[in-house]
C-alpha cells in the first residue's frame, strides 16, 4: 500500500517532476527490492522438477511427501490441506510455526522420521480444534514436554509408540482434552504420570498402551482412581514389573472383571521374582508363585464396585467401598437394609467386614436385599465420602429360567419325524404271510371248488369295489354291506349266467370219471340257483353301497 500511494503522489496531476522529492525516491527503492507476493497454487504442487519438493503428490484435499529426503517440513503447502503425510523423512526438529495457515488440516503423519524435539508452537495457528490425528510414531523423542501439545485442544488420537522415551512430565497431556486413544508402546518408560489422567480432564479416554516399557512398579493408589473407562483400555503388558501381590491382585482383579487389556493378551502378562530378568514368569499361568497372598482382604483401591448387584441365595457376596480417602487415619462402617450399623469385624455371623472397608454377605437370603450404604470417615482431614449399593438376592425358583417354546425346532422335528414315516411306508412293506394250512376231511367237492377258484384267480385278477355273493352253505346271499378291495376270479358268462366247466377245473387240469360226474352235477344245481337269483331280482336292480 506504501509503494502503491508513493506512485500515485509521484505521478499526481499527470505531471511528472523534474526532481521528485528524496523520500519518493528511498520509498520506491525499497518496494522494488520486497519480495512478491507468492501464488495462490503452491509452488510445491506445481514443481516437477528433480528438487526434494517436486515429487510430492497433490491430489484434492491430499498432500503425501513420503520418503522424498525432506529435512524440514515445507514451507510453500496449500491452505486447503486436509491429510499431510511427510513420514519416511529425515526431518529432525518442528519449528515454531511449521504449519501455519493450513486451517483444514486434520491428520498429520510424521512417522519413521528423525524427530528429537518439537519446539513451542510448532502446531500453532494450524486447524487446533480440527486436527484428531497425529502420528509421532518411530522417531527419536526422547521425552514429552508440557507444551508439545498445548495448541492440539481437538486431537483424538496421538500415536508416540516406537521411540526413545524415557519421561512423560506431569503435564504433557494436559491440553488434549478430546483424546481418545494414546499408544506410547515400546519406548523406555519406567514411570508414566497416571495422576494426571482425571475424569474432568479426560472426559473420552478409553485407550491408553503403556505395554511394552520398563515399568517396574505401579502406583495403585493412582490407578485406583483413573476413570472406569481408562482401566478398562489401560494396557501394561511386556513390562518389567516386580512380582508383588498388590500387583498380582490387581491383574486378577481385572481378568475377573473380563477387561480386554488383561484377556486377550494374558500370556504377555509377566513379572520378575526378586526383580531379577531372568526370574521372568507368566503369572497367570503359573500363579503358585502368588498362593500366599490374600487376595480378600487386600486393599478396596483395586476394587470396584457396580451400584446395582445381584447374587444367588445362599451364596457369598462381597461389597467393596471404593473412596479416595487412603491413610491410616481413614475409617470405615456399613448401614444394612435393616438399618443395622455394620463395623469390623462384622456381627451376627451373617455378615464380615473387613479392614480395608469391604462388607461380605455369608450366604446371601431373601432379607439380605435392598440398599447397603457404606462411609468411609478421615478423622484427621475432616473429610468423609459416601457410597450406596444395591443388592438384589435371586431365589433359586427364579434363577433358573424357564426354557421357552421353541416353533422353528418342533416344527423341524415333525417334519422329520414325516418324512420317516413316508419313507418306512414306501420301502418298508410288511412281509407276506405264509399260506394257512388246509383244514383236514375237506371234501373232495371242496378241493375241486379251491382248485377251480385258485385256477380261474392265476388266469387274472380285478380290483373291484363291491365285494361278490357269498358262495359258502346252502343259503348263499349277495352280500351288500361291505366295502372291501379283493381280487375276483373271473368266469365265463352267456347270456347272463354262469357256464359250467366242460370236464376240467382249469388250463393243464383234468378230472376223473367220478369227479366229473361229481362236478357235472354240482354245475346243474348252481345253474339251477342262478336261474332262481335272475327270475327274482330280473326287473329290480342290485344297488350295492
Amino acid at each position: 500500500m506504501l509503494c502503491v500511494a508513493a506512485n500515485s503522489g509521484f505521478l499526481q496531476g499527470g505531471v511528472v517532476p523534474a526532481s521528485p522529492s528524496w523520500w519518493s525516491v528511498i520509498l520506491l527503492l525499497v518496494c522494488l527490492q520486497l519480495p512478491r507476493p507468492s501464488p495462490v497454487q503452491a509452488t510445491i504442487c506445481l514443481s516437477q522438477g528433480p528438487s526434494q519438493s517436486g515429487s510430492c503428490l497433490c491430489a484434492s484435499d491430499i498432500l503425501s511427501c513420503t520418503a522424498v529426503g525432506l529435512e524440514r517440513v515445507p514451507g510453500d503447502m496449500p491452505v486447503s490441506t486436509v491429510t499431510l503425510d511427510l513420514s519416511h523423512n529425515g526431518i529432525e526438529q518442528l519449528e515454531g510455526g511449521s504449519f501455519e495457515g493450513l486451517y483444514r488440516l486434520e491428520t498429520l503423519r510424521l512417522a519413521h522420521n528423525k524427530l528429537t524435539a518439537i519446539h513451542q508452537g510448532a502446531f500453532r495457528n494450524t486447524s487446533g480444534t480440527l486436527l484428531r490425528h497425529l502420528d509421532l510414531s518411530s522417531n527419536q523423542l526422547r521425552v514429552l514436554e508440557q507444551h508439545y501439545f498445548l495448541d492440539l485442544p481437538g486431537l483424538e488420537e496421538l500415536l508416540l509408540f516406537n521411540n526413545r522415551i524415557v519421561h512423560v512430565e506431569s503435564r504433557a497431556l494436559d491440553g488434549l482434552g478430546s483424546l481418545r486413544k494414546a499408544y506410547l508402546s515400546h519406548n523406555r518408560l519406567t514411570d508414566f504420570p497416571f495422576f494426571s489422567i482425571q475424569e474432568h480432564s479426560h472426559p473420552y479416554l478409553s485407550m491408553l498402551d503403556l505395554s511394552s516399557n520398563r515399568l517396574p512398579k505401579l502406583p495403585l493408589e493412582d490407578i485406583s482412581n483413573l476413570p472406569s473407562s481408562v482401566k478398562r483400555g489401560l494396557y501394561l503388558h511386556n513390562n518389567s514389573l516386580v512380582c508383588e501381590c498388590s500387583m498380582y491382585g490387581l491383574f486378577r482383579y481385572w481378568e475377573q472383571r473380563n477387561f480386554t487389556s488383561v484377556t486377550d493378551f494374558r500370556q504377555e502378562h509377566t513379572c520378575l521374582v526378586y526383580g531379577k530378568q531372568k526370574g521372568t514368569v507368566r503369572f497367570f499361568k503359573h500363579s503358585r508363585y502368588f498362593e500366599k497372598c490374600n487376595l480378600t482382604a487386600m486393599s478396596g483401591l483395586l476394587m470396584e464396585q457396580d451400584s446395582s448387584v445381584s447374587v444367588k441365595a445362599g451364596t457369598a457376596l462381597l461389597l467393596h467401598c471404593v473412596t479416595t480417602l487412603t491413610g491410616q487415619h481413614v475409617t470405615f462402617f456399613w448401614v444394612s437394609p435393616n438399618q443395622e450399623y455394620v463395623a469390623p469385624p462384622g456381627n451376627n455371623g451373617s455378615l464380615k467386614m473387613y479392614t480395608n472397608g469391604s462388607l461380605e454377605i455369608v450366604a446371601a437370603g431373601a432379607d439380605d436385599s435392598g440398599i447397603y450404604w457404606c462411609m468411609a470417615l478421615d478423622e484427621q482431614q475432616q473429610r468423609n465420602e459416601t457410597r450406596e449399593v444395591n443388592v438384589t438376592v435371586v431365589l433359586h425358583h427364579d434363577s433358573e429360567p424357564h426354557e421357552s417354546f421353541n416353533t422353528g425346532f418342533t416344527t423341524l422335528l415333525g417334519c422329520v419325524v414325516s418324512l420317516v414315516l413316508v419313507l418306512m411306508y414306501l420301502y418298508l412293506t410288511p412281509c407276506r404271510c405264509p399260506p394257512c394250512p388246509k383244514a383236514p376231511g375237506h371234501s373232495t367237492a371242496t378241493l375241486s371248488q379251491g382248485n377251480e377258484a385258485g385256477a380261474a384267480s392265476a388266469q387274472s385278477s380285478i380290483l373291484t369295489p363291491t365285494p361278490p355273493a357269498t358262495t359258502e352253505g346252502p343259503g348263499r346271499k349277495v352280500s351288500t354291506n361291505k366295502h372291501v378291495v379283493f381280487l375276483e376270479p373271473i368266469k365265463e358268462q352267456q347270456n347272463g349266467r354262469l357256464r359250467a366247466g366242460q370236464g376240467h377245473l382249469g388250463p393243464g387240469l383234468l378230472l376223473g370219471a367220478e369227479q366229473h360226474s361229481k362236478f357235472h352235477s354240482q354245475s346243474q344245481q348252481r345253474a339251477a340257483e342262478t336261474d332262481s337269483i335272475m327270475s327274482v331280482f330280473s326287473d329290480t336292480p342290485i344297488m350295492l353301497p
